[in-house]
């Protein structure tokens, strides 16, 4: 017999607690009985007996395979029982009976398609108590090891251990058979069934005394203990999981009894469980007594034969809302509406206990039913019957409110302490320094819960002049500061300050106050003039005027208003504008460069400073300097600089594909050529070609020059000598000729100087000056005019126009 072939059913068959049994016992166990010519049933129900547990069969079955694996080949199939799947290998099992049986080390399985159809569906409601026997860490089961109970009573499959000892000795072990007997030598069949240890004990003393001198004249001693102990059949009936016939251990309980079929199904009594001996009915089992009392009456001890019943439940009440355990019970006739309340744990903290709701089928429609806290003891309860308990009331019997300028805001217990509105006053600490007391608010909730508002005047209250008020639940009492009721809008001032920006109000501010907390006046700050604009208020006024602002000139002195407004005192929101005076001016720097005799920087020493006043400062030009190549670069002012990004963004949404590409590549830089004419500026000086210079401008005059160069679209761009004389042609042709997408009558000259010539064979060639020779565009956008006019207007609403004109 092959050692797998007995494993795998028993693996599935397993549903007892563990005994001490090792995997080599087993084994060993399985072979011995084996030989004698057990059958695998019968061995499989005796290991099952002994304790021997799924997982222990799991592991002792691995390790078989394991170590036949490298001999023989394993095949394994997965067969699926009503969804779930259960993995058996076939190289040593023939044949698998599937039983119906528990969730063993996590495998679940039926026994048929036809048995899965009448297990019922799950109702929405939990109920409680039944998934007490689906825990896998509590199984209630017997405790093998504890000595054999008094009323234990032996039978077939106990195995009985004689030992004598004194005059004669023997040890003799013998299982009772299923006739009720053991076999001693030279006695016979010794018939034990249905004695306890202690009768069998003295019947066993006396069929010996027999055979044994000594034995009753206490000179040999004889005591029957119980070995291995048999299972027991019962029969688990009526509404369980898995109801059939179970071999459990004979020490097991009605609890345990039920976590071998599985628990009870959901239309299972919990309460009225029934034990059957011999067809009477011996116990009856009510788990709640268990759960609720922690008693186990009826959970009693089991038989062979012995039949549990489980009857369907005759009531299930739900309760909803405000309890600690929110849930469907099973209820007993006699119960009422207090014991559903303790079953669920009481009522929450939330929950209102005066009343609850019964909703009730009467077999037609549904009925509602209010039942008062007096009748909780007395209102039985029937089947289906959903109890709901609502929650209290969102508002309160004694609650005072109390806002605004008092040192403790906030909701006060109006009671023996808190009667008037004085009361309220003192427990809150009394009122801030800026309380408004001439007039506060008391809002009241009316009969019909709408609100009035009563005014009063908090100084006559406390100094007796008015009677007190007298306080009701839900008051609100809102007190002013002084602050909300008179506006008090923020000081600003600007222009040549420290520190400017808003101030708050704070009243008798001088303007040489606000100064001081300013920071003080700049270096460029102007004393002679410095305004004062301020609101215009006429609460009185019944029309429109044309005035919308008072505005106050003051000069100061030594820092202090002169001119008859010698500490001008200012008035909420007024604005302070402290001039620049117009006869400050920060140094303004250009730089001159190149071949000059005092290169450097230069600050302008008059506002309409111009080109040859410069060069004569840097002590003129050196020998050798090429004043027609001299150049002059000019910083992009705030306002160019902003009609040059308002041009870039217009171009940029009137572009699309590669020429939107383009644009976002332009490199653009914060300065741009001025194109001058040195020679012209230093012999006429004060002429338009000596221009006046502005702050930022560089300066540079080149050294001689000597060459020429031609770039663009022509055969081989390249920097040539130069030859005076010699036309647009002679350089043209040096670069080896136009190329094939020139386009010539577009070529331009760009000379040192920064000035530019359209160019053809009249136009002048000059030293150090570059031609350039433009490709006919794929692209209809032209992009040189559209920055060329970038900052050419005055408006920047012109040049988006224009601009958009040209893209178009």
């Amino acid at each position: 017999m092959k050692l797998s072939r007995i494993l795998l059913p028993l693996f599935l068959l397993c549903a007892v607690p563990a005994f001490a049994l090792t995997d080599d016992q087993v084994v060993k166990y399985i072979k011995e009985q084996s030989a004698a010519g057990k059958s695998e049933k019968q061995i499989g129900k005796e290991l099952m007996a002994k304790g021997v547990t799924p997982e222990q069969v799991k592991r002792i079955k691995a390790k078989y395979e394991r170590e036949r694996s490298a001999d023989v080949p394993a095949q394994s199939s997965v067969q699926e029982y009503d969804g779930r799947k259960l993995v058996t290998s076939t190289r040593d099992v023939e044949e698998v009976t599937v039983v119906e049986g528990r969730d063993i080390s996590g495998l679940t399985y039926n026994s048929s398609a036809a048995d899965s159809e009448n297990v019922r569906k799950r109702g929405s409601r939990s109920v409680y108590g039944r998934e007490l026997f689906n825990s896998k860490s509590l199984t209630f089961e017997p405790n093998e090891n504890m000595a054999t109970p008094q009323n234990y009573k032996l039978g077939p499959g106990d195995e009985v251990v004689i030992d004598m000892w004194g005059n004669n000795e023997e040890h003799i072990s013998q299982v009772i058979s299923p006739e009720g007997s053991i076999m001693i030598a030279q006695l016979g069949p010794v018939y034990l069934n249905g004695m306890t240890i202690n009768e069998a004990n003295k019947y066993i003393k006396g069929v010996f005394a027999r055979k044994y001198a000594g034995l009753g004249d206490n000179e040999t001693e004889i005591n029957v203990t119980l070995g291995d102990i048999r299972t027991i059949q019962v029969d688990i009936m009526g509404e369980v999981s898995t109801p059939g016939t179970f071999r459990i251990s004979p020490f097991s309980t009605v609890f345990h009894a039920l976590y071998n079929a599985g628990g009870i199904n959901d239309i299972g009594s919990m309460r009225n469980i029934q034990v059957l001996r011999n067809g009477r009915k011996v116990a009856t089992v009510d788990i709640y007594d268990y759960l609720f009392k922690g008693k186990q009456t009826g959970n009693i001890r089991l038989q062979e034969g012995d039949v549990i019943i489980v009857p369907p439940y005759s009531q299930l009440v739900e309760v909803a809302g405000n309890v600690k355990r929110p849930m469907a019970y099973e209820i007993k006739p006699t119960e009422t509406v207090a014991t559903l309340l303790d079953y669920a744990g009481g009522f929450s903290g939330d929950a209102y206990g005066g009343m609850v709701r019964l909703e009730r089928q009467n077999g037609t429609e549904n009925e509602l039913y209010n039942i008062d806290k007096a009748q909780f003891a007395s209102y039985k309860l029937k089947d289906g019957d959903v109890v709901t308990i609502g929650t209290v009331l969102d508002r309160y019997a004694n609650r005072v409110e109390l806002n605004g300028a008092v040192m403790r805001p906030g909701v006060f217990a109006l009671g023996k302490d808190i009667v008037t509105l004085t009361d309220l006053l003192n427990k809150a600490d009394g009122l801030k320094e800026d309380a408004y007391k001439e007039r506060a608010l008391l809002y009241r909730e009316g009969p019909d819960l709408t609100l009035e508002v009563i005014p009063f005047n908090i100084n006559d209250i406390l100094t007796g002049r008015a009677p007190d008020i007298t306080l009701r639940k839900n008051d609100v009492v809102e007190i002013a500061s002084v602050q909300e009721i008179f506006e008090r809008g923020d000081f600003t001032i600007d222009g040549q300050i420290a520190n400017p920006g808003q101030y708050s109000y704070v009243e008798n501010t001088t303007l040489e106050d606000l100064i001081l907390r300013a920071g003080g006046l700049l270096e460029g700050a102007s004393r002679a003039r410095i305004d004062i604009s301020r609101r215009v208020v006429d609460p009185d006024a019944v029309e429109q005027t044309s005035v919308i602002a008072q505005t106050y000139t003051v000069s100061l002195e030594n820092g202090i208003a002169a001119d008859g407004k010698r500490g001008f005192m200012l008035k909420p929101y007024d604005v302070v504008h402290v001039r620049t005076s117009p006869g400050y001016e920060v140094q303004k720097n250009v730089l001159v460069d190149g071949e000059v005799l005092f290169a450097g920087t230069y600050a302008l020493q008059t506002r309409n400073e111009r080109l040859s006043d410069v060069v004569r400062r840097a002590g003129g030009v050196v020998e050798g300097a090429y004043l027609k190549g001299a150049w002059l670069s000019r910083k992009l002012s705030d306002s160019e600089r902003l009609a040059r990004d308002e041009a870039m963004r217009v171009a940029q949404q009137n572009t699309t594909g590669e020429d939107s590409i383009s644009i976002n590549k332009i490199e653009l830089s914060d300065s741009y050529n001025v194109g001058i004419d040195l020679v012209k500026a230093l012999e006429m000086p004060g002429s338009t070609y000596d221009i006046i210079l502005q702050e930022g401008d560089h300066l540079y005059v080149p050294e001689m020059q000597s060459t020429v160069r031609i770039s663009g679209d022509v055969m081989f761009p390249n920097t040539v000598v130069y030859e005076p004389g010699k036309n647009l042609k002679h350089y043209i042709n040096q670069a080896g000729g136009y190329g094939d997408r020139a386009k010539k009558s577009k070529a331009f000259v760009i000379y040192m100087n920064g000035t530019v010539a359209k160019a053809n064979n009249k136009t002048p060639i000059e030293p150090g000056c570059q031609i350039m020779v433009p490709s006919k565009q794929k692209s209809s956008t032209d992009w040189s005019k559209i920055l060329s006019i970038a900052t050419s207007f005055s408006s920047l609403a012109t040049m988006a126009a224009t601009i958009g004109n040209l893209l178009r």
